[in-house]
């Protein structure tokens, strides 16, 4: 596998385009297209929240439906949350306008929104643009990282990668883009996802590749507690790379398997690295757990503790704090197993050691997390299983943003 450049239009017979469609923002693009030239089969995971959006509500009745996909359409400024009926119908007037500007017949339109919620659509900006974004559509590099940043909210930054790797002696594409800096926490976490491939794949293990992966890439991060109402994690598989077809579980889908986690990992910590505010990524590895369901449970506890977030962002090392979170995480385990590192590219530190706090040096602590990533290293020495949560440090910056998000 090797990453290359691009995003959503890295895979053979994708194209991109994006306009400034004026739903909430004067001053920049907001809307995104991006589009398979010849039907593709679709997969998606999306939001646990009971409040769903109406984009989440209409996406899963496409990606769980028998029919292929043409485009996915994207507005950024208002989420087209809690809604009810007219936003659904929304939905439905966006898919419309987009087959009919694109020529397609009997096929489904992916529709996402992220931004404000409890906010009706502009639907006639929203039809307009659709309909612009035709005939701006293009297959390059560009188009696609323009899409990427057309979508962002509070983002400080676009996030997309692409990845090329065999199957069965044929080279395949796998790129995406994605959306994420606040409201983000596991099941899922806060975001808009798009995946691209020109792999031929059936479609139910592209569903079961794309719902096992999540688990451990974009279902461990967390900004700030907040699960949102419209995330959507989309792949769209084309088949125009003429591989032989994934029909079965075996080499082939777990090549494929493992380039889909690759890409959803490096997304997944862009958004967390990237989570409003911050200035950190704040990573938690828990090694040697009882279960991989242990494991899971607690790195996540300790990326998503308020305390130690704002440990990691004054550069305290104060272990306690990490260890508190562990324990009313759910797990059940004994502290005199456990041992504590703190972790970056500066060195390594060990603080707790199997139920004793040690005696370390500050200055090396602190020296270790001023670095941009800072890691939370947890041996348990209870078993084999281990897990990886991301997070970021909690700053001023996160209460001023949402204090006038609206605005």
């Amino acid at each position: 596998m090797k990453v290359i450049e691009g995003g959503v239009t890295a895979a053979k017979g994708y194209k991109a385009a994006s306009t400034a469609a004026g739903i909430k923002y004067k001053d920049r693009t907001d809307m995104a297209m991006v589009i398979s030239e010849v039907p593709a089969e679709s997969a998606g995971v999306y939001t646990t929240n009971v409040v769903k959006a109406a984009p989440v509500l209409w996406d899963k009745k496409v990606t769980d439906s028998d029919k292929k996909v043409t485009a996915i359409v994207v507005n950024a400024g208002i989420a087209n949350a809690c809604t009810g009926k007219q936003g659904f119908d929304y939905c439905e007037q966006t898919s419309i306008a987009a087959n009919e500007a694109l020529g397609f017949k009997d096929c489904e339109v992916i529709v996402a929104s992220t931004g404000v919620i409890g906010m009706q659509l502009p639907i006639e900006k929203l039809v307009a643009g659709t309909k612009a974004m035709v005939g701006k559509l293009d297959g390059s590099i560009a188009a696609g990282t323009d899409a990427s940043k057309a979508i962002m909210t509070t983002d400080t930054v676009n996030k997309e990668i692409a990845v090329s790797f065999d199957i069965a002696g044929t080279q395949v594409v796998l790129g995406g883009m994605s959306k994420g800096s606040g409201m983000i926490h596991p099941n899922m976490c806060t975001m808009l996802g798009f995946l691209t491939t020109d792999c031929d794949i059936d479609k139910k293990l592209l569903q079961k590749a794309l719902s096992e992966v999540t688990k451990d890439t974009f279902n461990m991060i967390t900004v700030d507690g907040d699960t949102s109402t419209n995330d959507s994690l989309v792949v769209l598989a084309n088949g125009l790379a003429k591989n032989t077809k994934i029909t079965s579980e075996g080499k082939d889908y777990e090549t494929f398997k493992q380039a889909l986690y690759f890409v959803c990992e490096f997304l997944a910590k862009k958004m967390a690295s990237d989570g409003e505010g911050a200035t950190k990524l704040f990573e938690a590895k828990v090694v040697n757990a009882k279960t991989k369901e242990d494991a899971r449970t607690l790195s996540r506890a300790i990326v998503g503790s308020n305390l130690s977030k704002a440990a990691i962002y004054g550069c305290d090392a104060n272990f306690g704090r990490f260890l508190c979170a562990m324990g009313y995480s759910g797990s059940v385990f004994d502290q005199s197993d456990v041992q504590l590192y703190f972790e970056s590219k500066a060195g390594k530190l060990l603080v707790f050691d199997m139920g004793v706090p040690l005696e370390f040096d500050e200055e090396f602590a602190v020296k270790i997390m001023k670095e941009d990533e800072v890691t939370v290293f947890v041996d348990m020495h209870e078993g084999t299983a281990e897990a990886t949560a991301w997070g970021c440090d909690l700053t001023y910056d996160y209460v001023k943003i949402n204090a006038d998000y609206r605005s």
